[in-house]
């Protein structure tokens, strides 16, 4: 069951960012408005868009008085702001760790594979193989060090035991896109093992990028 937020949400069905979002709001309980910016097409390029995100991303939150960017912040804003339930572990070395996955996604794997990268590439003279070995390349060196790190955390069903955390809401879209590259993921058992819990919880479910009013 979801509850409607006096909020909304710009985001793009493939986006794992925005999917990163959609995945919180449903752990959470809540259903904002969604309104679509189709990426592929340039929307986020275009005047209109810009209007209200100058930096042609999403996703992007608006509630009220406050505008946000950046997928990390707007998860950490919620948490703050609905405690229940918790996205982070309850110790701060738990906390610190957390946040380390979640940036080894956000700011080591997906810049450099973001569509703007990829279109800058493409600019570039860089084929469409090139690219997808690219990405590959990219998504493996950080599922080497989340699987790593997932080992010394322990057994699961997620990286924390047994209740979803950033982490979790990060590695999950990350999966997605890993496997439009054609990333070979079975050096990565835990990180899989974590896609097998989370496909059991509907607020990942019907987060999926496929389920979305915008999805092709």
């Amino acid at each position: 069951m979801t509850n409607r937020l006096d909020a909304v949400l710009y985001g793009y069905f493939r986006s794992t960012a925005a999917y990163r979002v959609r995945i919180a709001l449903g752990l959470k309980g809540f259903d904002p408005v969604s309104r679509f910016v189709h990426l592929r097409k340039g929307e986020q390029s275009e005047p209109a868009y810009r209007t209200i995100n100058p930096a042609g991303l999403v996703p992007y939150w608006i509630e009220g008085d406050l505008h946000l960017a950046q997928s990390l912040a707007i998860i950490e804003y919620l948490d703050e702001m609905h405690p229940q339930p918790p996205l982070l572990p309850k110790t701060p070395a738990g906390r610190a760790i957390a946040r380390e996955i979640s940036l080894v996604v956000c700011c080591d794997i997906h810049p450099i594979g973001n569509l703007r990268v990829l279109n800058r590439l493409t600019e570039m003279g860089v084929d469409e193989t090139l690219r997808a070995r690219w990405s590959q390349y990219w998504i493996e060196a950080g599922f080497e060090a989340i699987e790593r790190r997932l080992e010394q955390l322990g057994a699961g069903p997620f990286s924390f035991g047994e209740e979803p955390t950033l982490a979790d809401i990060c590695i999950v879209p990350q999966i997605f896109n890993a496997r439009r590259f054609g990333v070979d993921l079975s050096p990565y058992p835990r990180i899989l093992a974590i896609e097998t819990s989370a496909s059991k919880m509907e607020a990942f479910a019907r987060s999926e990028p496929g389920r979305q009013p915008d999805a092709e």
